[in-house]
């Protein structure tokens, strides 16, 4: 569902045909009319080639239009264009560390949650919200293979008390944090929405992988963004730092949850 099949044939079509051609990537940027971290962007994955990009390098590469079909595969896929990037990070990531100051990570969601948040989307068919769904859902295996990722997740006290869905849904959805908080790769925390902090204006979250640098997401209102500058990565990172070391403890923040679960019950049997 993720389009990983069409972003890998692009990555190797492009390097192939670039290097049949005794292409630089630089040299390569240059013909295409766009930058060298583009290309370089491009070959290793991290970004998929927009429409534009796709139709100049068939052009340049001399294909049947093969990129531009690839691209069009990819931008059918139910994963908004702004965190497609992202997607193969979060996948190969060693280090997941994500804040979120209104709802709960989409990585710790459950089915219910996710489809409450998704149905409330504009235009959106039954099938296109039952697709969106199952992407969500799908990206969550990472938490279960053999070796996951160490996942960090800073939430804000509100996810716990806003209603999503109804209070049994709320209930069933903290139950599930509760029980990931309980896993040994996995640390979650509660951040007191008793003061202001640094990340109000926004959730994102940061990929630390083995071979290649770190990259970040920043949620909006929109489509979100992937990040890869170094600068912008690391300011992400000292946000979240800051914004940890100001929550309530692990064993604190799972009291909280906890005491969540047990008050979305009671309003459940009410």
């Amino acid at each position: 569902m993720s389009g990983d099949v069409e972003r890998q044939l692009i990555v190797e079509e492009v390097r192939a045909l670039r290097e049949k051609r005794n292409l630089s990537q630089e040299e390569l940027a240059r013909r295409i009319g766009f930058s060298h971290s583009t290309v370089k962007n491009i070959e290793s994955g991290y970004r998929v080639p927009t429409r534009e990009q796709a139709a100049l390098l068939d052009e340049v590469l001399e294909t049947s239009g093969t990129l531009g079909r690839l691209e069009a595969r990819i931008r059918a896929v139910p994963i908004s264009p702004g965190f497609r990037p992202f997607v193969t990070a979060e996948a190969d990531a060693r280090t997941l560390k994500t804040f979120e100051h209104t709802i709960v990570p989409g990585l710790l969601q459950t089915e219910d949650y996710a489809r409450t948040l998704v149905e409330v989307y504009p235009g959106l068919s039954e099938d296109e919200v039952a697709a969106r769904v199952v992407a969500k859902l799908d990206r969550q295996r990472v938490l279960d293979t053999e070796a996951p990722p160490w996942l960090w997740a800073v939430v804000d006290e509100q996810v716990l008390r806003r209603e999503i869905g109804g209070p049994a849904v709320m209930a069933a959805q903290l139950a599930k944090l509760a029980e990931f908080a309980g896993r040994p790769r996995v640390t979650i925390q509660v951040l007191s929405a008793a003061r202001p902090h640094i990340a109000l204006l926004g959730g994102f979250v940061i990929a630390e992988l083995a071979k290649q640098p770190t990259v970040a997401y920043l949620d909006s209102v929109l489509e979100g963004q992937t990040v890869q500058d170094p600068g912008m990565v690391e300011m992400a990172a000292v946000v979240f730092d800051t914004i940890r070391t100001d929550a309530f403890s692990r064993v604190e923040s799972l009291e909280l949850i906890e005491e969540g679960v047990r008050q979305w019950q009671q309003r459940t049997a009410s």
